[in-house]
């Protein structure tokens, strides 16, 4: 009997002790719940002595950016005494331009391509007008050109050299790359230039064929201009199509290239711009929107031509002019119609980069 009131006991404190750690695991619970819906609403404030800026870049811009950034902090612990923190991420321009999409919460995106800022910008993460600047939204240009090994030991001069017999051609994958596309285009406008010689119209199909006969002497299709780049450094191919800027950057690091610009080539052009909707969140827009400023002033413009980059800022191109080759029969994307329809006619589903490449 004694045991038996004594068991009962037991039971009744056991269910008491639960009773009052559930209700306060409730009122935990109510409390994180509240202190996790203001972090949703709420943007995280940048501290006043230190703010992080998280950049996500395509890969060509890597070094240049080991320079910059650390300019960019003095400059802006000088006018605010607030220290700047970078996280840096950079990949392809297509894979990082997806990444910020899928989740990756950058404050700044510098890419390869308009088209790239578009898909972060359509995903309703940029909700201004990212163009309306002065550069047109755009941080470097640069050209489409032929790099091959030192001294040319293949006798590459332009682009019908790369459809020869026995000439071993590397760009990277489109469908990765916004350097890539870049190349692509760069071909595909070259044939349309070429077409346009011989009838004086642009012809589609003879600009196919042009782009056909290069693609057959592919040697590697890589993920980025860089992993492209890292390949024919190893050994592979005899000539890689790439930009201007990364053959000048690696010259200056003394690995020995021969640079050919074709006469026919296409202007890159290379946007910058805020991820608002991010840099909101983060409490870091001002210094974000500095940071996009500073990338196309003078001294930064100055850093970036030095590593082989085309300046759009009007003073220090005109400085630097006589440094680049000028192509007598240089475009840009508008002589191919523009992104919207480049992206409708090469890379869609059934469209010329996709004919190529199964041969159709």
């Amino acid at each position: 009997m004694l045991k038996w009131i004594v068991t009962r006991a037991t039971r009744h404190r056991a269910r008491a002790a639960f009773l009052l750690t559930g209700a306060l695991l409730l009122m935990l619970s109510a409390c994180g719940d509240a202190a996790q819906s203001q972090n949703e609403t709420q943007p995280v404030k940048a501290n006043n002595g230190e703010v992080t800026l998280v950049i996500g870049a395509y890969s060509v811009v890597k070094d240049a950016f080991g320079e910059l950034l650390p300019a960019f902090q003095k400059q802006w612990l000088e006018k605010t005494g607030q220290k700047v923190v970078f996280q840096e991420s950079y990949e392809a321009s297509g894979t990082q331009a997806r990444a910020i999409v899928g989740g990756f919460e950058a404050d700044v995106a510098a890419l390869a391509m308009q088209t790239d800022i578009e898909k972060i910008q359509k995903a309703g993460l940029i909700t201004y007008d990212w163009s309306k600047t002065e550069t047109k939204g755009m941080m470097t240009d640069s050209l489409v050109v032929l790099g091959t090994r030192d001294g040319n030991p293949k006798g590459i001069h332009g682009w019908e050299d790369l459809a020869r017999k026995g000439v071993k051609v590397l760009y990277p994958n489109p469908k990765t790359s916004g350097g890539a596309q870049w190349d692509i285009n760069a071909i595909y406008g070259a044939g349309l230039k070429k077409s346009e010689q011989e009838t004086g119209a642009k012809d589609p199909e003879y600009a196919k064929q042009f782009l056909k006969d290069i693609h057959a002497n592919i040697e590697s299709l890589d993920k980025s201009g860089r992993a492209s780049m890292a390949a024919f450094e190893y050994g592979v191919g005899d000539v890689i199509v790439t930009y201007e800027n990364e053959l000048r950057a690696r010259i200056k690091q003394g690995v020995p290239y021969t640079i050919i610009v074709p006469d026919s080539t296409i202007l890159i052009e290379n946007p910058v711009a805020v991820v608002d909707q991010n840099a909101e969140k983060h409490g870091v827009k001002e210094v974000a929107q500095a940071f996009v400023d500073y990338l196309v002033s003078e001294d930064a413009q100055r850093t970036l031509a030095e590593y082989g980059f085309r300046p759009v800022n009007k003073k220090i191109a005109e400085e630097t002019k006589a440094d680049f080759i000028q192509p007598s029969q240089l475009f840009d994307i508008q002589y191919l119609g523009g992104w919207k329809h480049v992206r409708e006619t090469l890379y869609s589903k059934k469209g010329v980069w996709y004919q190529v490449l199964a041969g159709i």
